[in-house]
């Protein structure tokens, strides 16, 4: 009896009957979250000028740009201001970077530092699962446990986490982590200006980035090529080299790294919810219902992806739809439509198996309208395998997109793509500029086989028999009609 009442003890009473462990852990995410305040608070008012960008007339435009600007002034941990990189040599030390460094080592210092953070957050959010699962849970033992516990002896997964996590640090932290910054480099070279020191003159001199940018572009042998790990003319430090225009490389990966995880994980989100929707629809009331998203789902996998995703562009080409974001918008609703089948029918046989279980039986009997039978008794054992589908489905999503940049039909210029990038140093691959391909290449490899790998782990680690052959009686249900 007295473990029964212990069961019952809300969380809040818990925490106050032992509040130590909880406090000590959010002091330390008081003060990582701290060092970060600033960044975080400039992400919420990019979310806001987004919306307000989509709303006709701009609205309030004024108004987000001035909070903006305001947000930029509160001090970052890892920021450009704390640690900056772009200085330059006066003919006897370095000024304007950090202590003084070279920009190849104040970089390095910061991209170092970035990394350190993200893995100081992550260690930080697993310390207080622990602190939660030893102190403060109910039971000793969850499903969620033996989840982990394969996940953790899960070699192949655990690289794939690892891959993800060096990717999505790069999104996230893509305008600290880069050498120079998206709109100095890349959208509005000829707004800004940067000094340099003139080994001619043996004197400081200024230039504008643009025309900066001409002079430091990767064409080939000789001195049109400036490659990975080194300076330009103009003192500018380059980790991946430069591209074709003479822009950073890195600043551009990065970037694209960031719009390449937004149409992946934006697009298989919103097909996941289109999926899960339809087929706790199909499951509940079969029949008609069923049939008619069967014949919808079929039409759509009937056609090749890659002709409906170009026809689907070329379609909107000079539209308003195409215009938003450089194309970005479009392409993720376009991804949406076309993934949704492919989710549905992977969730579909195990929504229909538990649709069968009594405890529906029992919710329909109590009186639970349709909604509440599907969000509260059906939807949470099916979205484990909508999850794991998901997380296959990533890697496919960036190589499609970066494959319609390459035809010139995806994201469109000045915003950087990978795939658009590999295209434009084709004609280099066998030049001393092989770096402009190869880089986002590998990249691209890179980051679909950790995708691939981590999604192998999240399904091996939530249902152990799909490898044995006993959980096939799910899958194939949901392949079929």
């Amino acid at each position: 009896m007295s473990t029964t009442t212990e069961t019952e003890i809300p969380l809040r009473q818990r925490i106050a009957e032992n509040p130590q462990p909880a406090l000590v852990w959010a002091a330390v995410g008081a003060v990582l979250i701290g060092a970060e305040l600033g960044a975080i608070l400039q992400v919420f008012g990019a979310i806001a000028g987004v919306i307000v960008n989509l709303l006709p007339g701009d609205p309030g435009a004024a108004a987000v740009a001035s909070l903006q600007e305001s947000l930029k002034s509160i001090p970052t941990l890892v920021s450009r201001d704390l640690i900056p990189n772009q200085g330059y040599w006066d003919g006897s030390k370095y000024v304007g970077t950090f202590l003084g460094l070279s920009p190849a080592a104040a970089w390095a210092v910061r991209f170092v530092l970035v990394y350190a953070y993200a893995f100081a957050v992550i260690g930080w959010a697993w310390n207080g699962y622990n602190r939660f699962r030893r102190h403060y849970r109910r039971v000793d033992w969850t499903p969620r446990d033996d989840v982990i516990d394969r996940f953790s002896g899960h070699t192949w997964g655990q690289f794939g986490l690892i891959i993800t996590i060096m990717f999505v640090v790069m999104a996230v932290f893509a305008p600290a982590v880069g050498p120079t910054t998206m709109e100095q480099n890349i959208l509005q070279p000829y707004d800004y200006e940067i000094n340099y020191f003139d080994e001619e003159t043996e004197s400081v001199e200024s230039v504008l980035v643009g025309q900066a940018n001409l002079g430091s572009g990767s064409q080939g042998a000789g001195d049109e090529n400036v490659g990975p790990m080194s300076y330009d003319d103009f003192g500018r430090f380059h980790p991946f080299g430069t591209a074709t225009n003479g822009k950073d490389l890195f600043t551009q990966v990065v970037f694209g790294a960031r719009i390449s995880l937004t149409i992946a994980t934006l697009s298989i989100g919103i097909a996941g919810l289109i999926g899960l929707a339809l087929a706790m629809i199909t499951a509940y009331y079969k029949g008609l219902a069923d049939l008619a998203v069967v014949l919808a789902s079929d039409s759509i996998q009937a056609l090749p992806l890659i002709m409906v995703l170009i026809l689907m562009l070329v379609i909107f080409q000079n539209t308003w739809v195409r215009e938003l974001y450089d194309g970005a918008v479009l392409i993720i609703l376009i991804f949406s439509l076309v993934y949704w089948p492919f989710i549905w029918r992977a969730i579909r046989g195990p929504a229909f198996q538990v649709s069968e279980q009594d405890w529906i039986d029992a919710a329909k009997s109590f009186g639970q309208t349709p909604g509440q039978v599907m969000r509260k008794h059906m939807a949470p054992y099916v979205f484990s395998y909508m999850l794991i589908y998901a997380s296959l489905s990533l890697g496919g999503i960036i190589i499609s997109v970066a494959g319609l940049s390459y035809l010139n039909l995806g994201i469109t210029a000045p915003t950087p793509e990978w795939g658009r990038l590999i295209a434009d140093g084709q004609q280099y691959v066998a030049s001393p500029s092989w770096h402009i391909s190869f880089i986002p290449g590998v990249l691209i490899t890179l980051v679909v086989t950790g995708l691939n790998a981590f999604g192998d782990g999240i399904r091996d680690a939530i249902d152990p028999q799909a490898d044995t052959g006993e959980g096939e009686t799910a899958a194939a249900g949901g392949g079929g009609a």
